[in-house]
């Protein structure tokens, strides 16, 4: 992990001098300041220093973001960004972690470990940059591509069905779950601070536009929408699943943007402490056992 940059620097100390390697028009841009703007006010109106922030990337274009935000960061590799993130946690129950993961980085390689940390409510908030694609390959296919989707990998169009990555963190368990896209900034800032504000497994997927290689913009301005109070009930299992079927990112269909489930259930780590509360130190074992090696 970096030293802790971030403590005491000003708001507008929080994007970091490293030179910016996206390509223009690039959806991450978007996600990188959004998330800026919702770790300053978070730290503002909550009280939370800046230096308890702490974000983990994949391997990807996405994971450039640990670079380029001036707060702790590190660095994982394909797909196992989570389980460094819930042993962050476990040691340390002041830090807000932030995992900022691509689609081809978490759905494929670490969909393992993401379905535990969802299904044991890990107190962790997990931002999907779901691009649908490889972009920093150079344009394979992802498990969120859509069926006939041709990339560098398959010139002739792929014969298999998209995941719905909603519907499948609902039924592992997380206990929040939302969708933004990149052209809805403000909405996308929201959606950040209420997903790390919430205590357990937070899951946010980012509709986010890959200019270079998969270039979705006209597609999601027309097909997005805010969801409305009322639209769903954000406390019920059955009518989130409704909501999230709506779009099989897949079919042509209205697309929700906003928070689909939202509820509070005892977190892993609580519950991981209780059960080693009692046992001796593990730290004074380890310790004892180095001396006696010496």
């Amino acid at each position: 992990m970096s030293p802790q940059r971030s403590a005491g620097r000003p708001a507008g100390g929080l994007i970091s001098p490293a030179a910016n390697t996206w390509c223009p028009g690039c959806g991450n841009f978007a996600i990188e300041h959004m998330m800026k703007s919702a770790i300053a006010e978070l730290s503002e109106e909550e009280g939370i220093p800046l230096h308890n922030f702490v974000l983990l990337g994949g391997i990807g274009c996405h994971g450039k973001l640990v670079d380029y935000l001036n707060v702790n960061g590190f660095y994982g590799i394909h797909g196992r960004s989570i389980p460094a993130a819930t042993g962050m946690r476990l040691a340390n129950p002041d830090l807000k972690i932030i995992c900022h993961v691509g689609d081809g980085d978490i759905y494929a390689e670490g969909l393992d470990h993401l379905i535990f940390a969802a299904k044991r409510n890990s107190d962790i908030t997990v931002i999907v940059h779901d691009n649908r694609v490889y972009g920093l390959t150079t344009g394979q296919y992802t498990p969120t591509s859509p069926f006939g989707f041709r990339g560098r990998s398959t010139p002739g169009g792929i014969s298999e069905h998209p995941i719905n990555p909603l519907e499948l963190m609902l039924a592992a368990g997380a206990t929040h779950i939302a969708r933004g896209y990149t052209k809805k900034v403000r909405h996308l800032k929201d959606l950040f601070k209420e997903a790390i504000l919430h205590r357990g497994f937070s899951f946010v997927d980012v509709l986010q536009i890959c200019a270079t290689y998969f270039n979705l913009t006209d597609y999601y301005n027309e097909h997005t929408y805010e969801m409305q109070e009322g639209d769903v009930e954000t406390g019920r299992f059955e009518s989130a699943l409704d909501k999230i079927r709506e779009w099989d990112y897949d079919r042509d269909a209205p697309i929700a943007l906003g928070t689909f489930y939202s509820v509070r259930r005892p977190i892993y780590e609580e519950k991981f402490q209780a059960l080693t509360a009692g046992r001796p130190d593990r730290r004074a074992l380890v310790r004892k056992v180095i001396e006696r090696s010496r």
